[in-house]
């Protein structure tokens, strides 16, 4: 029996934890490149863009930092691919450690609702919540349409060879809107879900240490604890508390990228009756 007290489980490994940073860095800075140019009538866009270098430069900024983020997303794909385990296919999609939803999460999406709303016990969820698993999926509908739209509206000269000039103008609304929904997500939903709750306030250390509190997960995940338990995996998952340095060191990044997606979402809500659409 382990204690629970400052015991951690592993949850993420190098690979995924650098996926993830390198998502969380290009996406504030395509937050901040693209608010600053939809916000370049505004003394707080023009601040925003200026730390790119001005209105020009935050397009190159966005179209470069935008070709690197597809670059990035493709090169998730192929390892997600040999991450598969080919030979139980495809069942092994839908066990209890896949990231793929499942009707399950629909129905412990209803209980958590109920739960939080006091009427019944914390849903049994196991690896994976339901919303871990939203979040994960809605980068794949996201990087496909912002991608794709993306490209064309970089590119207009090669474009319009192509679509007509009225496919360029959807083109920038499906563009604009999506990127407006990814970004009022994560700076809304996925910030309080990872750092606001009570059980990870201040901060969740999980993507960036790589493990989690035992403590915690035998509460939000008793189902994967019990299973981890019951099979004996949970003794060779237990994991040292990082040194102290490195837990300032993600608290200040994780604040620092929680502030920055604060300001924008404050920041264009501000001044959002000051633009013309």
């Amino acid at each position: 029996m382990t204690n629970d007290a400052k015991t951690r489980i592993k949850r993420f490994t190098l690979t995924q934890r650098l996926f993830h940073l390198v998502l969380m860095v290009t996406f504030l800075i395509q937050a901040a490149t693209g608010l600053a140019r939809m916000y370049h009538e505004t003394g707080w866009g023009q601040g925003v863009g200026n730390l790119f270098g001005g209105f020009d430069a935050s397009l190159t900024v966005h179209i470069y930092v935008g070709i690197f983020m597809i670059v990035a997303f493709l090169v998730h794909v192929i390892y997600a691919l040999f991450k598969i385990k080919w030979r139980p296919f495809p069942s092994a999609l839908f066990g209890p450690d896949s990231i793929m939803p499942r009707f399950s999460d629909l129905k412990q999406f209803f209980l958590h609702l109920r739960w939080i709303f006091g009427g019944s016990q914390h849903p049994p969820i196991d690896r994976w919540g339901y919303w871990e698993k939203f979040d994960y999926w809605a980068v794949f509908w996201g990087m496909v349409i912002l991608g794709i739209t993306g490209l064309l509206l970089a590119y207009p000269l090669t474009s319009s060879k192509y679509i007509p000039g009225w496919g360029l103008n959807v083109a920038f609304w499906i563009h604009r809107i999506e990127a407006i929904l990814a970004m009022a997500h994560i700076f809304i939903i996925h910030y309080f879900i990872a750092h606001l709750r009570r059980t990870n306030f201040p901060m969740d250390r999980t993507m960036f240490e790589g493990s989690a509190d035992l403590h915690v997960a035998r509460h939000e995940r008793p189902a994967w604890i019990s299973r981890l338990t019951n099979s004996g995996e949970i003794d060779h998952m237990i994991v040292a508390e990082a040194p102290a340095y490195k837990r300032v060191v993600f608290l200040v990044v994780g604040y620092a990228a929680v502030l920055s997606g604060l300001y924008l979402l404050v920041g264009g809500l501000m001044h959002a009756l000051r633009i013309t659409w």
